[in-house]
């Protein structure tokens, strides 16, 4: 008799682990998320996917894009997610490929984003610069000059990225279209012979941003400093925004939140991975810290991969959580 009961038992379990493996919601559901081509982001799309897999879905290697083609193929259903959705840098982007008709933003992915000018600290204390508008100086601007024109040679951004936009709109409106040069292109490859100018001791003047590497390599308040614009001055959609903070410096640059963007047809058929996109929260910290090590020489595929075990690993408890409150959406 006694066997009977046991067989009973691990018949139900059995029953109920199969029937729960069938009953998950992403079943037979295949998602697709995109990214942008800057590679350290690939971690922070990973970690939503690892996610939706513990939903049940099936989800395909992120495919890199333009951020605008992002935009543009979630809002028509081509790909589903994209997990780095900067507010407000890509206003302008979302608005033209739908807002919120098109799109699924619930939730706040990563906080305290921060972005702008920055040049070495010899250079700044030596000749008092904190301010962009400086740079009107010629003989200022000329201390940057890589090339020999005569001009202050800015390391910008890749177009497309949304920030070469605010920065050339800001070259205008701060007068600096005589003395400054925005050198738009690869940007790592910008960024590596910044950094090389910088260990030979020569003056540099750089855009970047946060989470990203760059502020791991040259630091900010050590080797580098941020310097402030004179006013707020954003293109489009940012049109209006104070960017003073608080304590009343003026970097140039709202700092963003990111969020993770979904095709809001799509949202609405899957509430429980629309839940789940509307819980999950990365620290800044931990984003600038991968992204150190894949600068660090671990950034193959694999590296990520496991960059991204350890993270959950080490937040397991947080994760679950959030499996399993997504569950739970009706």
């Amino acid at each position: 008799m006694r066997h009977t009961a046991i067989l009973a038992t691990a018949l139900a379990t059995l029953v109920t682990t199969s029937a729960f493996a069938a009953d998950l919601p992403g079943k037979g559901i295949t998602v697709k998320p995109a990214q942008s081509t800057i590679s350290e982001e690939t971690f922070q799309t990973l970690i939503v996917s690892r996610g939706l897999e513990k939903l049940g879905y099936t989800v395909n290697k992120p495919s890199e894009v333009d951020y605008n083609v992002a935009y543009t193929s979630i809002a028509s259903g081509d790909t589903t997610f994209i997990a780095t959705n900067w507010k407000p840098l890509h206003d302008d982007m979302y608005a033209a490929a739908g807002g919120d008709k098109k799109f699924y933003r619930e939730g706040t992915y990563v906080e305290g984003a921060a972005q702008g000018y920055l040049i070495d600290k010899k250079t700044a204390e030596q000749y008092k610069i904190t301010n962009i508008e400086q740079l009107k100086d010629p003989k200022i601007a000329k201390l940057f000059d890589t090339n020999g024109d005569g001009k202050a040679d800015l390391t910008g951004c890749t177009p497309g990225w949304g920030c070469e936009a605010v920065i050339n709109h800001q070259i205008d409106a701060y007068g600096l279209s005589k003395t400054v040069v925005h050198n738009q292109g690869n940007y790592s490859a910008m960024i590596a012979d910044t950094i090389t100018r910088h260990k030979e001791g020569k003056p540099i003047l750089y855009y970047t941003w946060t989470p990203y590497w760059v502020s791991d390599v040259m630091v900010p308040g050590k080797d580098v400093v941020w310097l402030q614009v004179p006013f707020s001055s954003m293109p489009g959609e940012q049109k209006g925004i104070d960017t003073k903070l608080p304590n009343g410096a003026n970097y140039g640059f709202p700092v963003n939140t990111m969020h993770i963007v979904a095709n809001k047809a799509w949202a609405q058929k899957n509430p429980q991975a629309a839940k789940l996109f509307s819980l999950m929260k990365l620290p800044l910290a931990d984003i600038n810290a991968e992204n150190a090590m894949m600068h660090n020489g671990h950034a193959s595929e694999a590296d990520i991969q496991g960059h991204v075990d350890g993270w959950i690993k080490a937040h397991q408890a947080q994760f679950d959580g959030w499996v399993k409150e997504a569950l739970a959406a009706k």
